[in-house]
């Protein structure tokens, strides 16, 4: 386009100036020409043995001939036409085309001289001037093609050859679209080409271990839902099978313990063991179900459900004071998010009370409008999340593997030593649902 904007200016300039140079060429010859006739006229009248002065220019006209950019007209006293001279043979060859004429013609002139018995007309005629500029405009066109197009083929060629390596890159994007993440670009010669191929092994090698580890994420949660689907059929048979035994052994030993109180005080005794046991049985193999799978969150939901858990830990722990605050509304979550939930709080907590040395532990939950927001703090000894062994110690690993399952944030907040404690706060996001 370029190419083709400097042709066209070069052109428009070009013509300006033919147009220009004709027209004072043809101004020039046409004054030459009328100064020439004169003389001759004003020779005639001052000789005028030499004849009427029309005879007088016929015969000059007739040895003179061709007069370059004027036409030359005698006409007798009946205007009967005597002479009128040659057109132009100069580059007879050429014919311009009807544009270029009317874009260079300059503007006619006519001179007329009134002579002794006749009438002498000069009229200016640019046709040889024309042709002349048509053929040096049509050399002038055909060099700045010529140029035009070997200029495009020069840079065409240069280009191709410098973004040859643009071919391998978009080879390798689409490659890479298309899930190949073990596709790599070879290095270049050309810096800027090389850094764009550096950078693109770079994200392929970041994407390939972002799916490596969303595949693992995956894995971790299908197994996390095996293992809960493990647990709820585990202490469904536990509360159903073992259940209904230990209600039974019960049943028998206080059947045992009202007939044999005053004949057998021996047997009722051991009998009152049995009962003893069976509700030590009894109370164990709850705590069990209700660790395996908590039964209230099929029934009363998870906001209950943690009450629950909280009072529990309480009772278990009095010397600790162990707080659950909700606030917001609540909308019903799907079951992978409540266990998931309930999961992150009890380990949570279950942290604070063996490894904190804490005095109180509070657990925060609010709903918010782009999600829920979970804090667990207490006021022990803190920690220094990057020091634990997570090889020995899989809670914070598994809180976090829990987190990024349901595409939330995770943060630990604690310096050890400042008497503040540790925090957890996560952040889940409504899609989690």
């Amino acid at each position: 386009m370029l190419s083709l904007a400097f042709l066209l200016a070069a052109g428009v300039v070009l013509v300006r100036d033919t147009r220009d140079s004709i027209r004072e060429r043809v101004e020039a010859a046409t004054r030459v020409t009328v100064q020439l006739l004169d003389t001759v006229i004003v020779s005639s009248a001052m000789n005028p043995s030499l004849g009427p002065t029309h005879y007088v220019l016929q015969d000059f006209l007739n040895s003179l001939g061709y007069v370059r950019s004027s036409r030359i007209e005698l006409y007798d006293y009946a205007n009967t036409l005597l002479y009128v001279s040659p057109h132009s043979t100069f580059q007879l060859e050429i014919d311009p085309p009807q544009w270029f004429v009317k874009l260079v013609s300059p503007k006619v002139e006519t001179v007329t001289r009134r002579v002794r018995y006749g009438t002498l007309i000069i009229t200016s005629s640019a046709e040889g001037s024309i042709r002349e500029a048509w053929s040096g405009f049509l050399q002038l066109i055909w060099m700045g093609i010529g140029f035009f197009v070997l200029l495009n083929l020069l840079v065409y060629g240069l280009l191709s050859h410098a973004l040859r390596p643009v071919q391998h890159i978009l080879r390798g994007i689409n490659q890479i679209e298309q899930g190949d993440l073990t596709t790599r670009l070879p290095r270049f010669s050309v810096p800027e080409f090389d850094r764009i191929g550096a950078s693109l092994n770079q994200m392929a090698v970041s994407l390939d271990a972002e799916r490596q580890l969303e595949q693992n994420r995956q894995l971790t949660q299908l197994i996390q839902q095996h293992i809960e689907d493990e647990r709820r059929s585990l202490a469904r048979e536990l509360h159903d099978e073992l259940g209904q035994y230990v209600t039974a052994i019960k049943t028998f030993a206080v059947a045992i313990v009202n007939k044999t109180r005053e004949k057998s005080p021996d047997i009722a005794a051991s009998a009152q063991t049995i009962v003893a046991a069976a509700n030590h049985i009894y109370d164990g193999m709850h705590n069990i179900i209700r660790q395996l799978r908590p039964a209230a969150m099929d029934n009363m939901g998870l906001i209950e459900t943690l009450r629950d858990m909280i009072a529990g830990y309480q009772a278990q722990h009095p010397e600790l004071s162990i707080q659950l605050h909700v606030s917001g509304e609540f909308k019903p979550m799907g079951e992978n998010v409540n266990i998931n939930i309930y999961r992150i709080v009890q380990e949570a907590v279950n942290n604070a009370i063996k490894h904190a040395d804490a005095r109180s532990v509070m657990v925060r939950i609010q709903a918010a409008q782009d999600g829920w927001h979970l804090r667990i703090e207490d006021d022990g000894v803190g920690m220094q999340a990057d020091e634990v062994d997570q090889t020995q110690h899989f809670g914070l690993l598994g809180i976090r593997e829990r987190v990024q399952a349901l595409h939330g944030q995770f943060k630990v907040i604690s310096e050890p030593g400042n008497g503040q404690g540790a925090a957890l706060e996560i952040r889940l996001p409504l899609q989690s649902a």
